[in-house]
């Protein structure tokens, strides 16, 4: 059995915070639930004397070894062979478990509806061969990337370097 690690990566460096991903996120799903990511702002701050602002996205990271899965009662989390984490509605009680053990603050219970949601990478999505809806090509800055770790690292070191240069291209 080969396994494929998905990830979904976040160059926060580029980001502009358009939140186009938390959009395309909830379209996703039809408006119904979510966003299950979410771009905020950190900053300003001072660093070396200047001020310094950037845009972070809080999502789900689909650990290898995910916290949340394991910290479960019910078992209404499960981590597909591919890596993609999955939090099964139907039997979660909304305990809370899972979000305090999340340390990327990336669970949420909905108090509407007194059950925990996540991102699930949108899993039918990629089993049908396509990219999640927040990283197919929606982010106008380029930043979200799914693919294996070292897929995603070689193209986003590209554009590091790209962007570094001094002709900005």
């Amino acid at each position: 059995m080969t396994q494929r690690p998905y990830g979904l990566f976040i160059d926060e460096e580029a980001c502009w915070g358009c939140r186009a991903c938390e959009v395309a996120c909830q379209q996703e799903r039809e408006f119904q639930e979510g966003p299950f990511l979410w771009v905020w702002e950190d900053g300003p701050r001072l660093s070396r004397g200047q001020a310094h602002f950037q845009y972070r996205v809080t999502v789900c990271r689909h650990c290898e070894d995910p916290p949340c899965q394991k910290s479960c009662p019910e078992q209404a989390i499960r981590q597909r062979e591919d890596g993609i984490v999955i939090l099964d509605r139907e039997k979660c009680t909304g305990c809370g478990i899972c979000e305090e053990a999340c340390p990327y603050d990336a669970v949420k219970v909905d108090p509407r509806v007194g059950k925990a949601s996540k991102c699930d990478m949108c899993f039918e999505r990629v089993d049908h061969g396509l990219y999640p809806a927040c990283a197919d090509n929606i982010c106008m800055a380029h930043c979200i990337y799914f693919g294996t770790p070292q897929e995603v690292s070689t193209e986003m070191e590209m554009k590091r370097k790209r962007r570094g240069r001094k002709d900005g291209l």
